[in-house]
């Protein structure tokens, strides 16, 4: 059994962060508190550092038994955490600095971070439920943070439809379990396809539930929109974003480990899924008016064109790559978006926009930067990724689904170009929203974000290929 925790850094720098933080906090005076955000960042340049060490060394290993996997998805996935963590860290500043629970919340913000760590090299169906466990429940109470009624709504909606389908996604390990005599993907991988077709079925649905929610996919997308609107912006940027990447590189991970030569034909109901997500997404936002809702509609779309990776696993070599290309590109452009509006926070309808281009022009060009990027204009990193898996989908006999992707990726013009006609207007005086200071934090975080989706779509071609790998069992 191999146990070397060096391989964990990543992990347990989060953790240890938090406990640390914790204990500090209870100690240092309120205004003091800021200590343990550069904790929490130092965490997250720690597992940096330690993840481009076994890149570059190539160490590739499984341990704990093969429970957990570190291979080239792990990688990538921990790059992207671990560089979206510092960006939240930045746009939280100025709405929790001298806060009275200041400390709690970078703790929760290490945990869950750490949960979402664990879910991207989950190769078992245990550590992928404890994972799931993890990365959920310090979310939820990051959720409530500002104790107010829309927070605390939002929170309680968060958490139920959490603990409803955490409870499936257990029932469906234990059904799969039943089926195949085993919980680690690489035994699953031999045994459940002589097992009964109706059990192993069931027990995926029930599994793909639970990650369905993480992702914040259809049918499991009811959260979404809700907790974007209730819970502070900075922890609505991250569960739209970063809870993503851990659970679409584990329902990969689960769907292309443990279920390759299985009978369950579970291309076309994710395939259909996907569609789903990025119609109903783009229908959704259509008619909003807050720029909260708008992005988390817009959050849902782009799901359903990252789950186009999932159903082509196993039927294209371009599948994995550009899943984490796709998500490296949208956690920093959808990240610099919130920066922005979490730089404004008086903006909160589209119309509290108006004269931002002529009062903050630096900002303005990293709304237009991030939102256009968001629908897959170039040169930003999510028009290669987009580029990236709608080849893939091709490549893998979903033709179909990539057509309806690129119609839908024109639809979605529309109510991103609403919410930016209002920065140009030119009649009447600006909105009094943008008049006020911008949060410096965060509009610093907005510009790094936006610079990084600019790097990442010019600098595509020699990133795609460090991701550029296979899976281990």
């Amino acid at each position: 059994m191999n146990e070397n925790l060096t391989a964990l850094v990543p992990e347990t720098a989060l953790l240890g962060a938090a406990v640390v933080g914790l204990l500090t906090g209870s100690w240092l005076p309120r205004r003091r508190q800021w200590v343990v955000a550069v904790l929490a960042a130092a965490a997250c340049a720690a597992g940096l550092a330690a993840t481009a060490i076994t890149m570059i060394t190539s160490r590739e290993q499984t341990v704990f038994a093969h429970a957990f996997a570190v291979d080239t998805a792990t990688d990538a996935g921990r790059l992207i955490v671990l560089g979206g963590l510092p960006l939240v860290i930045g746009m939280s500043v100025d709405t929790v600095r001298g806060h009275r629970r200041e400390t709690e919340y970078w703790v929760l913000l290490c945990l869950t971070g750490a949960g979402t760590l664990a879910l991207l090299g989950a190769n078992d169906l245990l550590t992928l439920f404890a994972a799931y466990l993890l990365a959920s429940i310090p979310a939820y109470a990051l959720t409530a943070f500002a104790k107010d009624s829309r927070g605390t709504e939002a929170a309680l909606k968060y958490y139920l439809l959490g603990a409803l389908l955490g409870a499936t996604m257990l029932a469906g390990a234990a059904l799969l379990y039943g089926a195949g005599g085993a919980t680690l993907y690489r035994h699953l991988r031999t045994t459940l396809p002589d097992a009964p077709y109706g059990l192993v079925a069931v027990g995926l649905v029930c599994v793909l539930a639970g990650v369905l929610f993480k992702a914040g996919a259809v049918p499991a997308h009811f959260w979404v929109p809700d907790v974007t609107e209730g819970a502070p912006t900075p922890v609505a940027a991250y569960v739209t974003t970063l809870p993503k990447i851990g659970a679409l590189v584990a329902g990969y991970r689960l769907l292309s480990q443990a279920l390759p030569g299985s009978d369950v034909n579970w291309p076309l109901p994710l395939a259909v899924l996907a569609a789903v997500t990025m119609t109903l997404g783009n229908l959704a936002a259509f008619s909003q008016t807050s720029v909260k809702r708008l992005l988390a509609y817009s959050a849902i779309s782009q799901v359903g064109y990252l789950l186009m990776a999932l159903a082509v696993a196993g039927r294209s070599d371009l599948a994995l790559k550009s899943l984490l290309f796709y998500l490296a590109a949208y956690a920093a452009t959808n990240l610099g978006a919130f920066a922005v509006v979490a730089a404004l926070p008086r903006a909160r309808r589209l119309d509290d926009y108006r004269g931002l281009a002529r009062h903050r022009p630096g900002l303005a060009a990293v709304l237009v930067v991030c939102l256009l990027g968001l629908v897959g204009t170039p040169p930003t990193g999510v028009f290669l990724g987009k580029l990236e898996i709608f080849g893939a989908a091709i490549d893998g006999g979903a033709a179909w689904l990539a057509a309806l992707a690129v119609a839908n990726t024109v639809a979605s013009l529309f109510y991103y170009l609403r919410w930016l006609a209002p920065l140009f207007s030119t009649g009447g005086p600006a909105n009094a929203a943008v008049h006020a200071a911008p949060g410096r934090w965060a509009a610093a975080t907005a510009y790094t974000a936006g610079t990084a989706s600019v790097a990442l779509g010019v600098a595509g071609g020699a990133v795609l290929p460090a991701m550029t790998g296979t899976l281990l069992s």
